[in-house]
């Protein structure tokens, strides 16, 4: 599958994986100079890309791990969802919820994307659904908490 990237700045990197089995391409920070996040802040960090997805698909930004376990670095809304008819720059939303300021340097690998198939369905309403094994267990339920 091919998706195609508009580079809206001189200086943004194309999204690229770390190893050959990677599923997140990182995405890199395009800023002109260091952007210092507070602790409790969340900053937006431009890209300077925008992309193109298949129709069907979406782009989910995660964290990196090393940023969000070393750093408390995550995205602020947890997981973006970028949409197939999205044109637009990409934007990551950066939250701190470390005690301490984290600089994002120009250049710097802040978040991964992942391309996912996302299919239409349709909702439908019913006054029964199909018993399982679990049934209603909700949190904890399986003994694992």
């Amino acid at each position: 599958m091919t998706v195609l990237f508009q580079k809206l700045c001189p200086a943004a990197q194309l999204p690229r994986r770390a190893t050959a089995s990677s599923a997140g391409y990182d995405l890199c920070a395009c800023l002109s100079g260091p952007v210092t996040i507070a602790p409790g802040q969340t900053a937006t960090i431009p890209t300077g890309l925008a992309m193109a997805l298949p129709e069907g698909y979406g782009g989910f930004v995660f964290a990196r791990s090393g940023l969000g376990i070393r750093h408390g670095i995550v995205p602020g809304n947890c997981v973006g969802v970028i949409d197939a008819d999205y044109r637009g720059e990409l934007l990551v939303g950066l939250h701190n919820h470390s005690a301490d300021p984290y600089t994002v340097q120009p250049g710097d690998r802040i978040a991964q994307l992942v391309v996912l198939a996302t299919p239409c369905w349709d909702a439908v309403e019913t006054d029964r659904l199909d018993d399982t094994c679990r049934g209603d267990g909700g949190f904890g339920s399986t003994g694992n908490q």
